[in-house]
């Protein structure tokens, strides 16, 4: 597929995400002005049908984040080949819940839901007399693994009352297979110093300007905030 957009760079007022057929317009309007908004969803028409694309409108979602204290009047809905683009609450985009709030709930409610789910599994292969070895090894893969998903995105912005909800899984979890397990700060913090190190390590990363290793080399400092992250593990 060709890059978007293939001539004209996208207006700052506008922040328009495409992934595979599925279209996310964000727009963050000035002033109650949407012509900007309108114009670059009708230019990414344009540009697919000129590459014979189809825009499969059904999978396509409209999320509009509003802050205003008092909203004048009601947004006009969005339409696309003569058909409206249907107007969601929360959008699923790369496994993460994205509610027009910004809060992270309906995620974490989500996972939780999910994970729970598989704890079910947990405790019959506990019954059978399954090895805790083995039975952590499954807790990583079926369970973990949903608790952590792009964890570096949002567990920091969680409420404590989200945090805690995630944290009885693990113990729950924890009980089940008579084992410690790791918290979900101690896999957040994990996954954190992971994703830094990675950075430091590509200088092509879009972030890589934003990190500077210490001359100790177990620390990195951020510049953007002047946040310090201990490395101990790194060589």
């Amino acid at each position: 597929m060709t890059a978007w957009p293939p001539t004209a760079p996208t207006p700052s007022s506008n922040l328009l995400t495409t992934r595979h057929d599925r279209h996310w317009p964000d727009h963050r309007r000035r002033h109650d002005d949407e012509t900007a908004y309108r114009e670059e969803v009708r230019a990414l028409t344009s540009w697919c049908q000129d590459n014979n694309l189809q825009l499969n409108v059904s999978k396509t979602k409209e999320l509009i984040v509003d802050f205003r204290r008092r909203q004048r009047e009601e947004h006009a809905p969005l339409s696309i080949n003569g058909t409206t683009v249907e107007r969601v609450n929360s959008f699923r985009f790369l496994g993460v819940h994205i509610s027009e709030d910004l809060t992270w709930t309906h995620h974490t409610d989500f996972i939780t839901k999910s994970a729970r789910q598989r704890l079910f599994f947990l405790r019959r292969l506990r019954r059978l007399n399954m090895d805790s070895r083995l039975l952590c090894r499954f807790y990583r893969c079926t369970i973990e693994s949903i608790l952590t998903g792009c964890i570096t995105a949002w567990y920091s912005s969680c409420t404590a009352l989200n945090r805690k909800a995630l944290q009885r899984v693990v113990k729950a979890a924890q009980h089940i297979t008579r084992t410690e397990l790791p918290s979900m700060e101690d896999l957040y913090t994990q996954r954190c110093r992971k994703k830094a190190t990675k950075i430091i390590k590509d200088p092509s990363h879009p972030s890589y300007k934003l990190f500077c290793l210490l001359p100790s080399g177990r620390r990195i400092v951020r510049r953007a905030w002047d946040l310090r992250i201990s490395l101990p593990m790194i060589a």
